[in-house]
């Protein structure tokens, strides 16, 4: 029995010339979705001054990439003033949220507060909150479901440890296990539509502020791992949902990793502290395909 071209089983016209379409498309190719993003994380540093110094230069910079930073929490509304000022596109973001609603929580931070103050964006799951604050998979997905019912978007942060990976080999269990913490958490909200809300951010907690940096083959495999795990969600979400890489990103990595097709973006630590190692690497979206 001959066979069938595949093509010619597709009766709709507008089918046909999107599977056509599909077939050409390079393997390499980025979604013309998912646009690039960068991330500042402040962490623990700068002062009033410094901060006064660093944001404008960033809020006036041109790009087309999304850019996010996350200063210390007692300088997002200073952060949030200076953006506005510029009329800049740049975002300000929280490095935390309590996953509390507002009550008697002492020294903790609300959705509610971040939203209070105009902030869009809130990090979560970072590897210093899980290894120093002891945030467990299922502190970090209940933070998620929180941060994403209140109305905010999150860049979720997951990543494996040195141990992990080069003895245990086990880099894909500890990455899928860490979203899929998440994931579960969403289906039991009925959120899970709100996965249009989350930036995933890849980062090897070996290589995280130690000079270390994962090879451009290791960075691209492990994010091709998690959009094939996200493929388990839906294919439009897999295509959709933007995988930034951290991890001692700098001007002299960022150009070569911002070519893989499935790097959309970096989540910058130290590098973000100074507008000349931060603007090229947000300058390295160009290179995104």
């Amino acid at each position: 029995m001959v066979r069938q071209d595949p093509i010619q089983q597709i009766s709709n016209a507008a089918d046909r010339i999107k599977m056509v379409h599909e077939m050409l498309t390079p393997m390499n190719q980025k979604a013309p979705t998912r646009t690039f993003f960068i991330g500042g994380n402040f962490k623990s540093n700068l002062n009033k001054d410094s901060l006064k110094e660093l944001v404008p230069v960033i809020a006036k910079h041109q790009t087309a990439a999304d850019v996010v930073i996350a200063p210390p929490a007692l300088y997002l509304l200073e952060a949030q003033s200076i953006v506005e000022a510029n009329n800049s596109k740049v975002k300000v973001a929280a490095q935390n949220i309590s996953g509390k609603s507002l009550g008697a929580y002492t020294g903790e931070i609300a959705a509610e507060h971040v939203l209070d103050a105009g902030i869009e964006w809130t990090l979560l799951g970072h590897s210093e909150r899980r290894s120093i604050y002891c945030e467990s998979d299922e502190v970090v997905a209940a933070k998620t479901v929180d941060a994403l019912q209140k109305g905010l978007s999150v860049i979720l942060c997951c990543g494996e440890t040195e141990h992990q990976r080069f003895v245990e080999n086990r880099t894909k269990e500890v990455v899928t296990g860490q979203l899929g913490a998440v994931h579960k958490a969403l289906e039991a909200a009925n959120l899970v539509d709100k996965w249009s809300k989350i930036v995933i951010a890849y980062e090897p907690v070996w290589a995280i502020g130690t000079g270390k940096t994962a090879s451009t083959q290791q960075a691209q495999d492990t994010h091709l791992e998690i959009r094939n795990w996200l493929t388990t969600i839906s294919q439009s979400v897999a295509d959709a949902t933007r995988i930034l890489y951290g991890g001692s990103v700098s001007a002299a990595n960022s150009d070569e990793l911002a070519k893989q097709a499935d790097i959309d973006g970096f989540l910058v630590g130290g590098a973000s502290l100074s507008a000349q190692k931060f603007l090229p690497i947000i300058d390295s979206a160009k290179y995104s395909q």
